[in-house]
């Protein structure tokens, strides 16, 4: 269980951009860019030669789910700037908060595979401070039924090399492993 791992490692911003430009720069055309106010994934277009993937304020776990987003997004959708997808500011209604919910399962199942694999702590979010939501329970559970689904069935093909890479990192000879995940 992650909240009982004691992070003897660092979790350095300018090592987790450097991990992922390695693996993935020369693939995919595609960096990790810090520290925006608000993340957001550009596509190569005319100002840059490279996609990138911006993460907020320079915090690890922000670099985790925007790129749980672009294993999600898939090749179409990398295409499009923010992958495509709408976002509506905090303060959203009940509906749309659901919403947020039901879009946010695959990619927070992602983000919490990663944080296992790179021992750092994982919290479900919500998104909307002032709205005042907090996850719901039945979010969570269908997070936890998503991970243990990508443990099983397998991952998206970038997801897994995004493990792997975190894996031999931050927890080399120590696999992730279903075990690793429970809500508390």
């Amino acid at each position: 269980m992650l909240e009982n791992i004691q992070n003897t490692q660092s979790h350095e911003i300018s090592d987790i951009i450097e991990l992922f430009n390695r693996t993935f720069s020369q693939t995919h055309n595609t960096r990790l860019v810090c520290c925006e106010p608000e993340p957001i994934y550009r596509p190569v277009d005319n100002e840059c030669s490279f996609n990138r993937i911006v993460f907020a304020h320079g915090f690890f776990s922000s670099a985790l789910h925007e790129i749980a987003h672009w294993c999600v997004a898939g090749k179409e959708r990398r295409k499009l700037e923010d992958f495509g997808y709408w976002y509506e500011p905090d303060g959203r209604s009940e509906d749309r908060q659901a919403e947020f919910e039901r879009v946010e399962v695959k990619p927070q199942a992602l983000e919490w595979i990663f944080s296992v694999a790179s021992n750092h702590q994982f919290h479900f979010s919500a998104d909307n401070l002032e709205g005042d939501a907090k996850p719901s329970k039945e979010f969570m559970e269908k997070v936890l039924i998503q991970v243990h689904t990508y443990l099983n069935n397998g991952l998206p093909k970038d997801a897994e090399i995004w493990k792997q890479a975190l894996t031999q990192k931050y927890r080399p000879n120590i696999p992730v492993k279903p075990t690793d995940f429970m809500i508390t």
